[in-house]
C-alpha cells in the first residue's frame, strides 16, 4: 500500500512553446504577431507592453491585457490546469500568461478598478511569487 501526499498542491502547470516569442525575438510589430497568432499569450503580452511604453490608455492597456489573459486561461486549461496551482515564471512559455496578469493587474488599478487589482495581483502572486516580485515592483 503506498500513501500519497494529501497535502501537496496541484503540480506545476508549464505551458508549450509559443511561437509567437519568435517572432516577437525577431523584431516583428505585436499587432502584427497578434494577427498571426491571436491565442498567444506573449503576443497579447508584447502587444499591452508596447501600449505602456507609448504611453497608451489606460483602458487600452487594461483591454490587450485582458485579452491575453483569457486566452491564457484557454491554454492553461488545455495544458492540464484546474483553475489553481503553479505556474512557473522560470518556464519562459509560462511568460506571456503571467505578463498578461500582471498588465491587467496594473491597468485595473489604473483605472480604479480596486476588486480586479485585488484579485489579479493576488492570483499573480498565488501562481508565481516569483513573477509577482518582478512585473509588480
Amino acid at each position: 500500500m503506498s500513501f500519497t501526499d494529501l497535502m501537496a498542491g496541484p503540480p506545476p502547470t508549464n505551458l508549450p512553446v509559443d511561437p509567437a516569442v519568435a517572432e516577437l525575438d525577431g523584431g516583428a510589430a505585436p499587432a502584427a504577431v497578434v494577427r498571426n497568432h491571436p491565442a498567444s499569450p506573449a503576443a497579447w503580452a508584447a502587444l499591452a507592453e508596447q501600449a505602456v511604453e507609448q504611453s497608451a490608455d489606460d483602458v487600452t492597456v487594461y483591454a490587450y491585457a485582458r485579452v491575453g489573459y483569457h486566452r491564457s486561461l484557454d491554454m492553461l486549461r488545455r495544458n492540464g490546469w484546474k483553475g489553481h496551482g503553479p505556474v512557473p515564471w522560470e518556464h519562459e512559455p509560462n511568460r506571456g500568461f503571467l505578463t498578461c496578469l500582471a498588465l491587467l493587474a496594473k491597468a485595473a488599478r489604473a483605472i480604479g478598478e480596486t476588486d480586479e487589482w485585488e484579485r489579479c495581483s493576488s492570483f499573480l502572486r498565488e501562481t508565481s511569487a516569483t513573477a509577482a516580485d518582478e512585473l509588480l515592483a
